[in-house]
């Protein structure tokens, strides 16, 4: 049992014990070469009951394992699996908060506003867990695996019994959820699927929105919530109910099909519906009327088309001058408006995104709302393969998702590389192989695409021979990237931080697949090399160069652990 002051695998010092259950309990620790704290889980390996010992093991290591493969804001992160002969610790994010079922227990019911935030980043990380391939189901979603952060946002905890979607063979069911919040064919045999979840979320959400849990041994009777508390909405009263119908096919099918009704939870409403009703009867009176004018608006097509040119041109110019983003994004829209398929105004919007060196999840809904409506008719011009390159980079570069204020910059880099794929295939699927871009088109892409698929390939055994790819891909990012003279500092150091903290990770599986020490060093020493010499001039870059900084001290450390030898002069 690790004691206050213990040092983990020289580098995780134990500060104190915040958490505990019957085989493990839970430290924070200091990472004492990267100066960040981390909550570590303490599994004992031998307890006095050898059954339920194997099950608590074995369902501890799954859900290490499972995590460490994901990548979501709501979702911690795991950092290290350590596995020794009496204990076995999982390193991961350390959540700083209270759990949603102290909250209820103290505060009661909460405010309808905030339930349906949180029924929304859980829907969120419900969505992404089940588009997993295979799809990961949760299976036991309830308040007390619900950590609230002091910044209001929540993280899922605890994947002790998340299964992916193929037959189980679990027979006892005291392992299999939640009495009141797990569905009934979770316990009738079988496989559950995503409806299960849904289920599980509606449950808490009327937990938290009603204050009203299930008693120890009784059926959780989910009830309409304005039973509860009159003042209520009709529309997430709906919401609860249909995601907690006895029948699953009643529920909602998808986390995606939850998700829209909770952004438009009011919507649903009874008294909403009504007033739209009303509304179409006099919609259907204005286009009779509308119809009968239709002629008249012929003859001033023409004068309308010089009309949008004129607009254009004005709004272009404003744009260029505006001095706050809101301004410069609000004379952007205007313009593809006018004339969709103008190249300007997406190039416009990427440049003023890129201007913070940030790209937010609200920047991303306003771009994706301008491109996507009018993608198939900008995929016909020839200027598509250098917007959707630029689409590419602005991903890869600069996305905010999954990235919490003070995390290093690199904390959500698998995710950017990820979402920057599908651009980057587009330009390898609309131009040609003598194109500009094409090249480092395919080595982005190709990059992303390792990232995206690696841990799959690691739990399948079918990485073998995957990584000697990814390092030609490297070594060529980075010589392009020497003879670009355009290229930011924040490129520059993004681009030095992916190779080294590649060599950070995947030292042993480089040298597996035939790459050299002098090899693996030459590029170690050319990145290392390329950061020294940038000169920062903003707080992002300066933190970006110090978090380079770190991770060369691990890779140097991979490559050594990679080439080392035993006293024969063997390769261990």
């Amino acid at each position: 049992m690790a004691r206050i002051g213990d040092i983990i695998e020289g580098k995780y010092e134990i500060l104190k014990q915040i958490g505990k259950g019957g085989m493990s309990r839970v430290y924070l620790a200091m990472d004492k070469r990267l100066n960040k704290q981390w909550a570590i889980k303490e599994i004992q390996r031998k307890g006095t009951d050898p059954r339920l010992n194997e099950v608590v093991i074995n369902s501890a290591i799954v859900e290490a394992n499972m995590i460490k493969s994901l990548d979501h804001y709501h979702i911690p992160h795991i950092n290290d699996i350590l596995e020794y002969d009496d204990y076995i610790y999982v390193v991961m994010d350390y959540v700083e908060g209270e759990s949603l079922a102290k909250i209820l227990q103290t505060e009661g019911p909460q405010p309808e506003k905030q339930v349906i935030k949180w029924g929304k980043q859980l829907t969120d990380a419900l969505h992404y867990l089940h588009t997993q391939n295979p799809p990961i189901i949760y299976r036991d979603m309830k308040p007390a695996n619900v950590m609230v952060k002091p910044d209001g946002d929540i993280k899922l905890i605890d994947f002790g019994i998340a299964r992916e979607y193929k037959e189980r063979n679990l027979a006892d069911t005291t392992v299999l959820g939640t009495v009141g919040y797990a569905p009934p064919e979770q316990f009738g045999g079988g496989q559950t699927d995503a409806r299960a979840d849904i289920f599980a979320l509606g449950a808490t959400m009327f937990h938290a929105v009603t204050g009203i849990g299930p008693k120890k041994g009784e059926a959780f009777i989910i009830r309409p919530i304005r039973d509860v508390i009159p003042g209520l909405s009709g529309g997430l009263e709906k919401i609860i109910l249909k995601c907690t119908h006895p029948n699953p096919n009643e529920r909602y099918q998808s986390a995606g099909e939850l998700m829209y009704d909770l952004d438009h939870y009011q919507e649903v409403d009874d008294a909403f519906l009504a007033k739209q009703r009303s509304k179409l009867k006099i919609f259907i009176a204005m286009a009779i009327c509308f119809l009968a004018f239709l002629a008249v608006g012929a003859v001033g097509q023409g004068m309308r088309i010089h009309t949008n040119n004129t607009d254009y041109a004005q709004n272009l110019v404003w744009a260029e001058n505006a001095p706050e983003q809101t301004e410069k994004i609000g004379y952007y829209r205007k313009m593809i408006d006018i004339k969709p398929t103008e190249e300007a105004p997406y190039t416009g919007m990427i440049n003023t995104y890129k201007a913070d060196t940030d790209f937010s999840l609200d920047e991303e809904a306003e771009l994706l709302d301008a491109v996507t409506p009018h993608l198939a008719g900008l995929r016909e011009e020839a200027y598509y393969p250098g917007l959707a390159y630029e689409l590419g980079k602005l991903y890869w570069y600069y996305y905010a998702y999954g990235r919490s204020d003070g995390d290093a910059d690199d904390s959500n880099r698998s995710t950017r590389m990820r979402s920057s794929v599908r651009w980057f295939k587009d330009v390898l699927d609309f131009s040609s192989e003598q194109d500009e871009n094409y090249r480092i088109a395919q080595i982005y892409h190709d990059i992303g695409l390792f990232n995206e698929n690696i841990n799959t390939d690691v739990a399948e055994a079918s990485d073998t021979g995957k990584y000697k790819p990814y390092w030609d891909n490297l070594i060529e990012l980075m010589g392009l990237l020497s003879e670009s003279e355009s290229d930011t500092e924040i490129v520059s150091l993004t681009v030095d931080s992916i190779v080294l903290e590649a060599i950070g990770v995947y030292a042993r599986k480089f040298a597996a697949d035939g790459i050299t020490e002098s090899e693996m060093r030459a590029l170690y020493d050319e990145a290392v090399a390329d950061a020294q010499r940038v000169n920062t001039t903003t707080d992002k870059t300066e933190q970006l160069k110090a978090d380079v900084t770190a991770q060369a001290e691990i890779a140097a450390d991979s490559i050594e652990s990679a080439f080392r030898k035993d006293e024969r002069g063997l390769e261990y």
